[in-house]
């Protein structure tokens, strides 16, 4: 989605919300105006001092870095006691096996302490703990602060990049960011310009940095990267602005390009191999991802890669999803625009593509599959699989077999699922229903009711699983929308979407979210907890059988795992749509959030937009949100009293 204040038009009716994405006139001009001014940052190292890159504010006491510099991710990410990886793990569950704080005691929860960030915009992600020190980042300007946990949460170090303004036009819903990373004494930080930035994690200082895209083009970076061994993997953003994406692997030493692998485009592109490289069990074929486009469109295709990757260390697979294709008219581009809407796994090691799983072929409701993957072990049919489970953004959640793609349970998360009847289990594709098919309607045609809306049943807002219970715990979005394409003209930097959209809760139903429990191999829910806003924070569940998550108004709530209950709730300074975390200090257990409104949802607030038809409908949707929190960056700690 597209958040351009000047080249937005909303409009908001009693019904819900209805909002026109982009400017339709200035869409159609082939003259529109120039792309803005370079955005890329000043890259080299700044001297301290000097506003940019700050020194660090005190000298380090702590030995962080040569405690777990030696120390493979794949071994840290077993110690509960620290949270290494922005959904804690590989395998992306954000399942900690701490127990202190269980279904019992939460109710018991307090505050512990705060830090404010001192930025407005969106918080998204989630800090690092290894051992005395905490990580947090910010949304753009993307600051990055060290905090001492063995004294108050002195600020250790912190580091502001120097950015060009410019980006921030280009920057789809809000200028958040995802997180940070962490692998052999560094901390890596992917700018909004996308600028990655390898920094010492005792000291702050700048070891190196490479520039990832062009966001004078359109392509910004909010997506937190994953190291596997000794490369540091970040994708692109920009699906809105034609922007063709890929997933670029760097050398963690150095910054050095190790490989990229394109969402679409001849072989060489997307480093598919025609007979090797699978779709369900079969050969992709000869340039597949450039065979189902017409002409060139694939080059300005979008398939953006801003969700989650997850990584098997058996099978030496990373895991992504890619984003819609550009333009949102699917009238523009007929076929079936491989590979947008695609889960991908590649060899950590070459980029090579094993498998591909085209989940929305031909999007015609801006359904991307960024989402992230959950990699876990299961029985099916008396057969322990290993697993890839998914919840999209078109409302099904897959559940594949991870070493070969196959597709074994497709089934919708949301009841209100409409414009598929179902997943066929031999060709994968979803059973369309041409009422709510904007293609099949045409151009111009207002298609009315669809379900879910283009902010899916569920966004990037990363969901979690508990081996306790077996069970999948989703943060969800509950709202339909009307559609109607239109034709656009690409122009380099400037928004290429072409679509006019409104939103709205389900008939007859009132609230715009759901916290679900869902069954993976049954493809069932088990419980479900309705939220008057759509729960956009990340979910976590703990050996405790406690299950937490933030919601839009500002809660943290802890429910039980097996039931739903709710066992506490605290109201934080701002709304949530950062992903809760835990970890130990001094061997007490404590739950960590950030909060600060922004996102899709709260970009009418992030954004300082006051009239309703602004900001993609959102000032309109949510426009009660103003009536029970506000703006601030804060991070809150919360622990059981001694």
């Amino acid at each position: 989605m597209t958040l351009m204040k000047n080249q937005i038009v909303l409009v908001v009716v009693a019904a819900g919300l209805v909002y026109y994405v982009g400017d339709r006139a200035g869409q159609q001009r082939t003259d529109a105006a120039a792309p803005p001014a370079a955005a890329v940052a000043a890259t080299a190292p700044t001297p301290a001092g000097d506003g940019s890159a700050a020194a660090p504010t005190a000298k380090p006491q702590l030995a962080v870095a040569s405690d777990f510099a030696q120390a493979s991710l794949t071994e840290l990410q077993n110690d509960p006691n620290i949270w290494v990886m922005q959904n804690g793990n590989y395998a992306s569950t954000r399942y900690s096996a701490l127990d202190q704080i269980n279904a019992v005691n939460a109710k018991d929860l307090q505050v512990a302490w705060t830090f404010s960030t001192g930025v407005l915009r969106g918080h998204e992600g989630g800090p690092l703990v290894l051992g005395d020190v905490m990580y947090v980042h910010t949304p753009f300007p993307n600051k990055v602060f060290a905090l001492d946990l063995n004294n108050d949460g002195k600020i250790l170090w912190k580091y502001e990049p120097r950015q060009d303004t410019s980006v921030i036009p280009v920057m789809c819903c809000d200028t958040v960011n995802r997180g940070l990373a962490y692998a052999e004494g560094k901390i890596f930080l992917y700018q909004a310009d996308t600028t990655l930035v390898a920094l010492d994690a005792k000291t702050g200082t700048k070891l190196w940095s490479v520039v990832n895209g062009d966001p004078t083009k359109g392509a910004t970076g909010t997506a937190a990267p994953m190291v596997v061994k000794d490369k540091v993997y970040v994708g692109i953003s920009g699906g809105e602005f034609g922007v063709r994406g890929y997933l670029t692997a760097y050398n963690t030493a150095d910054g050095a390009q190790v490989w990229r692998g394109y969402s679409m485009g001849p072989d060489s592109d997307t480093l598919m191999d025609p007979e090797k490289t699978t779709h369900l069990g079969k050969p992709v074929g000869k340039d597949s991802g450039t065979a189902t486009w017409e002409g060139d469109q694939w080059k300005i295709g979008g398939g953006t890669t801003w969700g989650w990757y997850s990584y098997d260390p058996e099978l030496n697979l990373v895991y992504y999803g890619t984003g819609n294709p550009s333009t949102w008219n699917p009238n523009q581009r007929p076929g079936d625009n491989r590979w947008s809407m695609t889960i991908f796994a590649r060899d950590a090691d070459t980029g090579m593509a094993k498998w591909v799983y085209q989940m929305t072929p031909h999007d015609e409701w801006d359904y991307d599959g960024v989402n992230e993957m959950l990699l876990v072990e299961k029985e099916i049919d008396g057969v322990m699989r290993k697993l890839l489970v998914h919840f999209d953004r078109n409302g099904f959640a897959y559940t594949m077999d991870r070493l070969t793609g196959e597709l074994l349970v497709a089934e919708k998360f949301d009841p209100v699922v409409n414009w598929a009847t179902h997943i066929d289990m031999d060709t994968g594709r979803p059973q369309v229903v041409a009422e709510f098919s904007p293609a099949a309607n045409g151009e111009d045609v207002n298609t009315k009711g669809i379900c879910p809306a283009a902010l899916g049943t569920k966004d990037q807002q990363p969901a979690s699983y508990s081996p306790r219970t077996g069970m999948f715990y989703v943060p969800t979005n509950h709202v339909c929308m009307d559609y109607e394409p239109f034709q656009v003209s690409y122009v380099a930097g400037q928004p290429y979407v072409g679509a006019t959209l409104s939103m709205f809760p389900p008939e007859g139903k009132d609230h715009l979210g759901n916290f679900i429990a869902w069954d993976a191999v049954k493809g069932e829910i088990k419980w479900t907890i309705p939220e008057k806003f759509s729960v956009w924070s990340g979910a976590l569940a703990t050996a405790g059988d406690v299950v937490f998550y933030g919601t839009l108004e500002g809660y943290l709530k802890a429910v039980d795992a097996k039931t739903g209950e709710e066992l506490y709730r605290f109201k934080t300074p701002s709304g949530i749509i950062g992903n809760v975390n835990t970890y130990t200090h001094n061997g007490k257990q404590y739950i960590a959030v950030l909060s600060g409104l922004g996102g899709w949802a709260g970009i009418g607030m992030a954004a300082g937009l006051t009239e309703p038809t602004e900001g993609l409908g959102a000032v309109g949707a949510y426009s009660s949100l103003s009536d029970y929190t506000q703006l601030g960056g804060q991070l809150t700690v919360f622990a059981i009293p001694n």
